[in-house]
């Protein structure tokens, strides 16, 4: 599917913002046999005194913006066009949770992409035993790794509900997880403290997810979402494979990718500091228009 997708995201401060820098992952990479970026570009309004792209370790698209000026308000804009593939039809077949180990022994490289750096405590996840006692009563007997990123995900889809309202950006992911409540950044967040808890390397993926509108309903312009998205290793032959815990189903053609990392700390649409006084308010508007569908 070719997407045309177009992204908003205004900041308001209560006092002028007299300086500021901050690193933005919005630009969707191309991905192998996945994704094809066709264009994109990333602004910022006002324009910034500086500015540096770059990649990040995890091979994701960075830009880095310095504000000189005072400003009360900066807009960041993104415009892509985008061909998605559809993903993974169903579940590859993969060893047990348990056997990973030994799989992962066989890997010497530390590669950005290496399933080492995906199994440990990270920034905004640290190793927390309700994660582990929640996964290992879902965990069907002799589950091989891509059954249990599976039975976890549905757990997880049936135990929480949707609630954007219950959480803030920086709400811990236990936090969250003990509420039963959340957006999809803790549905994934709970989903790859539990995976990693079972011995399944799992990290976070942000990016865009196109949603349908009501029956009967035009789609309408900014009526899409930033999404958040949980992929895990299940060994050698199996390799990633993305599933979405707040729809129960694994990544597919409606799912853009945006940035990969641990978890929430190493993907942050907009991350940085100002000089300020005050409190901030931000909210961002995605529209993701298949090439050829109109909007009202």
């Amino acid at each position: 599917m070719l997407y045309d997708i177009a992204l908003a995201i205004r900041q308001h401060y209560d006092a002028p913002a007299a300086a500021s820098r901050q690193t933005l992952r919005l630009l969707p990479p191309t991905l192998a046999d996945r994704q094809q970026v066709v264009a994109a570009v990333v602004n910022a309004s006002p324009p910034p005194a500086e500015r540096r792209d770059r990649r990040d370790f995890f091979g994701n698209m960075a830009t880095d913006l310095a504000f000189a000026g005072a400003h009360e308000e900066v807009v960041y804009s993104l415009a892509a066009r985008v061909r998605r593939e559809a993903g993974r039809g169903a579940l590859p077949d993969s060893p047990p949770a348990a056997g990973l180990a030994e799989d992962m022994a066989a890997i010497r490289s530390l590669a950005p992409d290496a399933p080492h750096h995906f199994l440990a405590a990270s920034p905004r996840l640290p190793a927390e035993p309700e994660f582990a006692d929640y996964a290992r009563a879902v965990l069907p007997a002799g589950a091989g790794a891509a059954e249990a990123v599976e039975a976890v995900g549905l757990a997880l889809h049936r135990d929480m509900a949707f609630d954007a309202q219950a959480t803030e950006v920086d709400t811990p992911a236990l936090e969250a997880f003990r509420r039963r409540r959340g957006v999809c950044q803790d549905f994934t967040h709970a989903m790859i403290a539990c995976l990693r808890a079972l011995g399944v390397p799992a990290g976070y993926v942000s990016g865009f997810l196109r949603t349908d509108p009501p029956p009967g309903k035009p789609r309408l312009q900014g009526a899409d979402a930033m999404h958040a998205w949980v992929r895990a290793w299940c060994g050698r032959e199996a390799g990633w494979v993305e599933y979405d815990p707040t729809n129960a189903c694994l990544a597919g053609e409606g799912h853009v990718t945006v940035a990969r990392g641990r978890d929430y700390s190493d993907v942050a649409p907009v991350r940085g500091v100002l000089r300020s006084a005050g409190s901030q308010t931000s909210r961002h508007e995605v529209t993701m228009t298949p090439v050829g569908e109109e909007l009202p």
